[in-house]
């Protein structure tokens, strides 16, 4: 199976990752506005959380400008702000309270203080390590019935009862269950 990579990506792209076997596409032309570089998280008001209308929180990183066909290989993440700063105090305050976030923050933490030059080492990193503490802290998180559906990993899904909801980060998941 060949996936494209992801930040903070819903449960369904873990669980791809997770089957046999899983390959990364390295050579595929950027999509813009995709999870490839953005996240949701179940949105809650507090200081410093931005939360939209749908109370989704959306996180994205921010990468150096983008040229037409660019592969994602090549895909630079830009410092020009704040954002693992931001992104971090978001992390915070929407899982704060929740049963194990002061368990898995030591493992998130790092993320949010490397500088990563490339989006592909970020994703590829961060999702090691999501996978490795699912798998060894909480193998109930991920059902063994998969419900029908389809994807195009831009976050929207198809089924019968909700058409085309938005799929949120594992982190609600990991932290929340």
């Amino acid at each position: 199976m060949i996936l494209p990579t992801a930040y903070l990506p819903p449960k369904s792209y873990l669980e791809a990752l997770m089957s046999e076997p899983a390959t990364i596409e390295q050579m595929e032309s950027f999509e813009k506005q995709t999870f490839r570089n953005r996240a949701l998280l179940r949105g809650v008001t507090g200081d410093g959380v931005q939360v939209r209308g749908d109370n989704l929180i959306r996180l994205t990183v921010p990468v150096k400008k983008v040229e037409h066909k660019q592969l994602t290989r090549d895909i630079a993440i830009s410092y020009q702000t704040r954002w693992q700063h931001q992104h971090w105090i978001t992390l915070m305050s929407t899982y704060q309270h929740t049963p194990y976030f002061q368990y898995f923050a030591d493992y998130l933490r790092p993320f949010y203080e490397k500088e990563y030059k490339w989006l592909l080492d970020l994703n590829d990193e961060l999702n090691a390590t999501l996978v490795s503490l699912l798998k060894r802290e909480k193998p109930s998180v991920f059902s063994n019935q998969f419900s029908a559906r389809t994807t195009d990993w831009s976050g929207e899904i198809w089924t019968d009862k909700h058409p085309w909801q938005t799929e949120l980060s594992v982190l609600d998941t990991l932290l929340d269950e």
